[in-house]
């Protein structure tokens, strides 16, 4: 009897630790962070210059959620950008990258710093031509993110025969319409109309343009350095783990 009773007592004890160890293994991937990756163990030579880990941002300080310099973007995503990649390699170029998942905490700073009318440390280097209160209006600050979702990111293009970034006549996160994909030509037709922008310039915007349309990514009409995978596989969720090495 004494025998029965330990050979239940152990095994009721192997499932309850069983069951812990379920249980713990689940809490570790509930943030949904399993669906995602390192952007360059997808693409190994794409250049990270992850603004939000930084103090050169419009905050003017490291952004919250951002504890590496590093890219995450889901799975499809990755993939999809490693095709544009391939292209722009035949082409002479690298991907550079700015910003891609954002988690929800760095969302919430922003806002925080959008609602605060003193602190204009960073204005005249990124938003020299308005006033805080207009950043919400002109949704140049959202309290949600495509970013969030995980299919989005912003980039531009180096050039391996220069070994300088592409002159796209204006800055990562300038807000004006200096940076909308339609200033000095028309995006649709890739005709240029004059202006601010040399041909050049609107040329070589257009050219990152096309490619990642072409390889699934949508743009908005205020930035050209931002995109989105159009069939990007969490449309309604937005993540809230930190950006780090996975």
């Amino acid at each position: 009897m004494k025998r029965a009773k330990l050979i239940i007592s152990i095994a009721i004890c192997v499932i309850v630790c069983t069951g812990l160890l379920l249980y713990n293994n689940t809490k570790k991937t509930s943030d949904g962070s399993e669906n995602f990756v390192v952007i360059t163990d997808v693409i190994p030579d794409a250049i990270l210059e992850i603004r939000y880990h930084s103090t050169f941002n419009f905050v003017g300080t490291r952004v919250d959620g951002y504890l590496e310099p590093t890219a995450l973007m889901t799975r499809q995503s990755a993939d999809s950008l490693k095709v544009v990649s391939d292209e722009m390699k035949a082409k002479g170029y690298r991907l550079k990258i700015y910003d891609a998942y954002r988690p929800q905490c760095a969302v919430d700073h922003f806002v925080r710093w959008a609602q605060n009318p003193s602190d204009t440390l960073t204005k005249r280097y990124f938003y020299p031509m308005l006033e805080k209160p207009v950043l919400f209006e002109q949704n140049y600050i959202l309290s949600r993110s495509g970013h969030t979702r995980g299919s989005t990111v912003d980039l531009t293009l180096f050039d391996e025969a220069t070994g300088k970034e592409v002159d796209m006549g204006g800055v990562f996160d300038w807000f004006g319409e200096e940076s909308h994909p339609d200033f000095c030509g028309n995006p649709d037709t890739g005709e240029y109309t004059g202006g601010a922008l040399t041909e050049e310039q609107f040329r070589n915007r257009m050219l990152l343009r096309e490619v990642m349309l072409r390889h699934g990514f949508l743009p908005i009409d205020s930035e050209w350095w931002h995109f989105t995978l159009a069939n990007e596989p969490f449309p309604d969720t937005y993540f809230t783990f930190p950006v780090k090495r996975l």
